[in-house]
């Protein structure tokens, strides 16, 4: 990949992967019982079941020893918590607050969504993720968790990462006295950008990011994303990152949880497929991760699908890493997930197993769908 513009990049920064389910939930359990003065925690969906229990009683423990946690939900899709729930989180001394719609129903809602997944801890300390706090997202004795991942930061972009968490809740405290960049050690050298999808405030980082690494790739570029739907410019820059030498693969579910979504994305094979681009299929449950490595050199991880409604309606938040090991990790992961946890999805395997009355069912889905994502935010998908 050519010489990057790292404007706007913090560097002093440590950056962990992790993989979504029990591994996550333990690691922020452990950082919310460590916090000592401020955590920002704004979710997409935060369910009152055993996970979402969990979380509430680590987060309402803090409160109770004077840490100041401020929790931001979506007001449609976390719309299904009882009144009582909410009711002890506010008694404990949670700082409660719903991001809300301007039009909405029980079924969809027009307007924004807040589907970014953002937790801040003590300024310095901060997940980014595709998790939302419920069942699905954890491994429990029922049922494995969907496939999913979150980065976990220490430094200069979670202090960065916090601001943005206050300018969502409207809050222009300075009392709390949080660090500084230059307070953060000099040893830790990461490069680490926050990159925002809002089309209110004009801001569109996160798709601008996923196309500038496609125009620019030349070697390789792996992607994960549920409900993949790319539009115009996106699939432009697809092909040209494959004409400029780059082996691009997709890995998409293969188990969805949306059935229309995944009829809609099927109908997109044929064009992948005539493109040049691979196709993986993850067979093993639910995929949900949204994450993208660039000739191992560049990554970004977040809240983000490659669709018009992260594109266009919903506020997004992804963090983008350039670090030649990290990305490399970050490769050999998902280069394995292909291997042993994906099927790969050939112009033969398509040809074969898509009749007319199939073609027809995915070019109806596809359409209803692209038309619906510009409109209203689906109550299903997460």
């Amino acid at each position: 990949m050519p010489k990057q513009n790292l404007s706007n990049f913090t560097y002093a920064n440590h950056v962990k992967l992790i993989k979504g389910g029990v591994d996550f939930f333990q690691q922020l359990t452990l950082a919310i019982e460590k916090a000592e003065r401020t955590i920002y925690f704004q979710i997409y969906i935060f369910d009152e079941d055993g996970t979402g229990r969990a979380i509430a009683n680590v987060l309402m423990a803090a409160a109770q020893r004077k840490v100041k946690v401020y929790l931001l939900l979506d007001g449609f899709a976390s719309q299904g918590l009882s009144s009582s729930f909410i009711q002890e989180l506010k008694d404990s001394g949670i700082y409660f607050r719903w991001f809300k719609s301007s039009f909405k129903n029980k079924k969809f809602y027009l307007g924004r969504r807040l589907h970014h997944k953002v937790i801040v801890i003590d300024s310095i300390k901060s997940f980014v993720c595709g998790m939302n706090i419920s069942d699905r997202y954890n491994d429990t004795p029922e049922s494995i968790a969907w496939l999913d991942w979150a980065l976990y930061t220490e430094g200069a972009a979670s202090i960065r990462l916090e601001q943005v968490c206050k300018r969502r809740i409207k809050d222009y405290s300075s009392s709390e006295h949080p660090k500084q960049e230059s307070e953060v050690e000099s040893g830790k050298k990461c490069a680490v950008k926050i990159c925002i999808n809002d089309w209110v405030a004009r801001k569109s980082e996160v798709t601008k990011s996923y196309l500038s690494m496609l125009n620019k790739a030349t070697s390789s570029v792996i992607m994960m994303s549920p409900y993949f739907l790319p539009g115009y410019q996106f699939r432009r820059s697809l092909v040209k990152a494959v004409k400029n030498g780059a082996r691009v693969q997709v890995i998409v579910t293969g188990v969805s949880d949306i059935f229309v979504a995944k009829y809609a994305e099927r109908y997109m094979y044929d064009w992948l497929l005539r493109n040049g681009i691979e196709i993986h299929e993850y067979k093993k449950h639910v995929l949900h991760g949204k994450i993208a490595v660039c000739d191992g050199q560049w990554v970004s991880v977040g809240s983000y699908n490659v669709n018009n409604l992260s594109a266009y309606a919903s506020i997004e938040l992804n963090m983008e890493v350039k670090n030649e090991e990290f990305a490399s990790y970050v490769e050999r992961q998902l280069v394995n997930i292909i291997k042993m946890e994906c099927v790969q999805i050939t112009m033969k395997m398509q040809e074969r197993d898509t009749n007319f009355l199939k073609r027809m069912l995915h070019a109806l889905a596809y359409n209803f769908l692209r038309f619906m994502l510009f409109l209203f935010a689906f109550k299903q998908q997460e």
